[in-house]
């Protein structure tokens, strides 16, 4: 009889993990989808059952008949999109200038770019608070859009540098020597061909923009101003907790990151991929 082979026992033991993980990170995932088509009492009866006889579209009802629900996620929409747009723009621009231009002090700006991202958030959480109220920004969108901008930007700009790395220069000696400028070598040459990494820029500030909490919930007071992830917490009242309203909203919440990463699927892995290949 035959042994298995080495190869075929890595394969084996690589695929059995894969399986374990999918199981262990996909399971709370299908227990709140599940839990959002049932009542408070029905999500912690016991034994538990994944699926109930009483199946019940209410929990939905609930978040998009609610006018204040709606208000959340017209805000995390607004905010993530304006964010997103925001980000990639300057992005783009700021990439192309480090991977194109040698201008003074460009090492010290890499180096603070690099900086602020490897800083924890909730370090500059008082900072920032105190900034916002300062500029007299509390309490409004651009409180928000700014501040999500200080940590997608760096991720932007080290990207699309990476990226932009990776294509030849060719490309802008032809273009110059037929009398383009600057700006037609970016908008007109790099940027089409440089979609998988913007995508992948987009995509990652998209789902930073929306699924962010702490400062969502520190630099606005009021719900007109809350987002969706705040929005979520606020169902936990003081006697009681809508858990099936909470699963409700966290499921319509998945829904446009996942949409959103499985359309751009393609371009994320590749652009992220290609822009990690240079520095």
């Amino acid at each position: 009889m035959r042994r298995p082979s080495a190869t075929a026992l890595t394969r084996a033991l690589v695929i059995c993990g894969l399986v374990l993980g999918a199981l262990f990170a996909g399971l709370p995932v299908l227990w709140m989808f599940a839990s959002s088509f049932k009542s408070n009492t029905q999500i912690f009866a016991y034994p538990p059952r994944l699926i109930d006889e009483s199946f019940s579209l209410a929990p939905y009802r609930a978040v998009l008949t609610d006018p204040q629900q709606l208000r959340f996620f017209f805000n995390s929409y607004f905010v993530s999109t304006l964010v997103t747009l925001l980000t990639t723009l300057v992005g783009i621009l700021a990439g192309y200038s480090f991977s194109r231009y040698k201008f003074r002090f460009k090492n010290s700006l890499n180096l603070l770019i690099i900086g602020v991202q490897s800083v924890p958030p909730i370090t500059l959480m008082i900072p920032y608070f105190g900034l916002i109220v300062l500029l007299k920004l509390y309490n409004t969108y651009w409180a928000l859009i700014l501040t999500y901008m200080v940590f997608t930007l760096p991720y932007a700009i080290i990207m699309m540098t990476g990226y932009f790395n990776t294509l030849p220069r060719d490309l802008d000696e032809a273009v110059l020597i037929d009398g383009g400028s600057s700006l037609v070598i970016l908008w007109r040459i790099l940027v089409p061909i440089s979609l998988p990494g913007i995508v992948s820029v987009g995509v990652y500030t998209f789902m930073l923009a929306w699924n962010e909490f702490l400062f969502a919930l520190t630099l606005t007071r009021t719900n007109e101003m809350r987002t969706v992830p705040v929005g979520i917490q606020l169902l936990m009242g003081q006697h009681s907790f809508e858990w099936n309203q909470m699963m409700a909203m966290s499921v319509l919440g998945s829904l446009p990151v996942l949409i959103l990463f499985l359309v751009f699927q393609r371009y994320f892995i590749s652009g992220m991929a290609a822009g990690s290949v240079k520095g």
